[in-house]
């Protein structure tokens, strides 16, 4: 071979590694990326359904999680050891964020939160970097990769605001309940019992959402201007956390509350707001989405209280004393058939229903026996039926027809049921059920309700055919109607009021088509009063909104910034004033009407 041909064979490598090479593409990174943020942007202003937003929200940040690392690893145009080097770092990045993490139920939001934001740091280092050396390379890739995760330990999620936003704050800040605690440490107890017993007294408010469960103040009238006469401020206090509303009878506000490691049912003086006594169950939900501690709200009857924590201890207590009367534990009296907290989404939420001398309530789960009623005297069970398996709503008793009957509505379907023997009087067909149901049903009339069933509202006939009962609809769903999720509504002269996921807004009655949509008060709640035809809203923000019911527009006549903080707890108005709380803290407010000054008689007039 000639010295000629010799080195043309031996540089022919060399020729072709001294090529330039092709710089990455990065574009499936990008549009990674791209998809992400412009899910969130988009998501919200199309007023999703609370369950396809988070259903959504989960699917598009697990397809972000698992498909950009697939690329990163797969790509043929990047080099090996850079692909290892920056896995790597990922993983140890993760490891490190978890140890430093506030506890390890953090961990899923970090890897939820922190990992997107490194991809998206990562992406951008990507693109700027394409000439840097080597080594500035990798370093500034680890960079990326670890400064958000490494940020994301500063933080604590507290869950989720209605509308799918996270709830931030700084490791080092307290959270409400230990502020709380700290300070109930340092207060004394008002007393610890009364001497006589407690009776229901006109205007009282003594279950959930009202003696009929329907949101409905009556008998009370409130203050209207209140430009010049705002709510005036009797007293607020903190509480611990809970989503449970208030029940008020004889001057005594009951609640529930989580105190550390237990449920607690409370009793506090209505007027001052000092406690009065407090039953405690040894007991935390942690469910992280939404919140610790109980949701039901406490059933008063008979002198008693009747209460369910959110992991099943269901209780009868002297409303009085706070003494235990009976108690049972629904997960283990089932069997762990119950819906207990490790196999239910949020707890246990039922309201008790106390009626015909029964107390009834829902217990969920997987058996065939989730509706229970026992006696209110003595704690025996009498009868059991089943209701389905995950439902948050609670019995009501309303009479159809002229029969009073429990009505129970969730994913077994709407049916009513003989109160003192549970026999079933009528089912609804299968095709008017809810999943995961929340919201009250409504009385119209003789024989008509309206429910809230998935994607809508919809008006029901129940007529009875011989002897049996027909459940027709009037109207169903309508597409542009409203769409409550844990939010009841109320219903006054032919108009329907209430929450269209995080707008409120108003439907005619008669055809279930909108009247309108404008008020932007996030997942609240509403009250009517009926008697001077005014809607009370109890924003998300803990505000206070008060509405003319107008079913023709929106029309505010009043605002309060009443309480801080995520409020989706059920206010009531009685005897001239509102209580209102939420996982924090619980204020009164004076919204009597100011007194009238009367103007001086004419001289020689008396």
């Amino acid at each position: 071979m000639s010295h000629a041909s010799a080195t043309m064979s031996n540089d022919l490598p060399l020729d072709q590694s001294a090529q330039p090479v092709k710089a990455p593409r990065y574009w499936p990174a990008v549009l990674l990326v791209g998809i992400y943020w412009a899910y969130h942007f988009v998501c919200h202003q199309l007023e999703l359904d609370m369950l396809y937003l988070f259903v959504s929200r989960m699917a598009v940040t697990a397809l972000v999680l698992l498909a950009f690392p697939l690329w990163w690893l797969t790509s043929r145009q990047l080099r090996r050891g850079d692909r290892l080097f920056a896995a790597a770092v990922v993983i140890l990045a993760l490891v490190a964020a978890g140890l430093l993490a506030v506890d390890a139920k953090q961990i899923p939001g970090l890897i939820m939160l922190g990992l997107p934001a490194a991809y998206t740091a990562a992406t951008v280092w990507l693109l700027v970097a394409r000439r840097a050396s080597k080594a500035t390379w990798r370093t500034g890739l680890a960079a990326a990769i670890c400064a958000p995760l490494g940020f994301i330990t500063l933080l604590r999620w507290e869950g989720l605001t209605g509308d799918q936003h996270n709830e931030l704050h700084w490791r080092w800040e307290p959270t409400a309940e230990q502020r709380f605690l700290a300070e109930r440490e340092q207060a004394t107890r008002a007393s610890d019992s009364l001497d006589e017993p407690l009776v229901i007294g006109t205007g009282d408010w003594p279950s959930f959402r009202g003696p009929r469960l329907d949101g409905v103040v009556r008998g009370v009238e409130i203050e209207t201007d209140w430009q010049q006469h705002p709510p005036r401020p009797v007293w607020r206090k903190r509480v611990g956390p809970a989503w449970s509303s208030m029940t008020l009878v004889a001057g005594r506000l009951f609640t529930q509350e989580q105190r550390g490691d237990d449920e607690t049912a409370v009793c506090y003086d209505a007027a001052t707001g000092n406690e009065l006594w407090a039953h405690k169950d040894a007991g935390r939900f942690p469910e992280g989405v939404s919140g610790i501690g109980p949701r039901a709200t406490p059933s008063f009857a008979q002198r008693r209280l009747y209460t369910l924590g959110a992991t099943g201890h269901f209780n009868c207590l002297d409303a009085a004393t706070g003494r235990g009367v009976w108690s049972h534990d629904l997960v283990a009296d089932s069997g762990g058939a119950a819906a207990s907290p490790q196999s239910g989404f949020w707890g246990f939420s039922c309201s008790p229903l106390v009626t015909d001398g029964l107390a009834l309530v829902y217990g969920g789960g997987a058996g065939k026996e989730q509706l229970w009623a026992f006696d209110a005297e003595t704690g025996e069970r009498r009868w059991s039926v089943d209701a389905g398996a995950n439902n948050y709503s609670s019995p009501q008793l309303a009479t159809l027809n002229g029969r009073p009957q429990v009505l129970f509505f969730g994913d077994r379907g709407l049916f009513a049921l003989e109160p003192a023997s549970g026999d079933k009087l009528w089912q609804a067909p299968d095709t008017i059920k809810a999943m995961n149901a929340m919201v009250q049903p409504h009385l119209i009339g003789a024989n008509e309700l309206v429910v809230a069933a998935d994607g809508g509202l919809m008006r029901l006939d129940v007529v009875p055919a011989g002897d049996t009962v027909e459940v027709t609809q009037r109207w169903s769903k309508p597409a542009r109607g409203l769409r409550p999720t844990f939010n009841d509504f109320v219903v006054h002269d032919g108009a329907i009021y209430g929450f269209d996921e995080g707008i409120f807004g108003c439907l005619d009655l008669a055809t279930g088509k909108r009247n309108w949509k404008r008020g932007r008060y996030g997942h609240g709640q509403v009250l009517l009063l009926a008697d001077q035809d005014l809607l009370l809203v109890s924003a998300e923000s803990g505000e206070l909104v008060l509405l003319a019911a107008d079913p023709h527009e929106l029309r505010e006549l009043g605002r309060l910034q009443a309480l801080d903080g995520k409020t989706w707890n059920c206010p009531l108005v009685a005897h001239g004033r509102l209580y209102i709380r939420n996982a924090e803290e619980m204020a009164c407010y004076d919204v009597s009407p100011e007194p009238k000054s009367q103007s001086p008689l004419p001289s020689g007039e008396g």
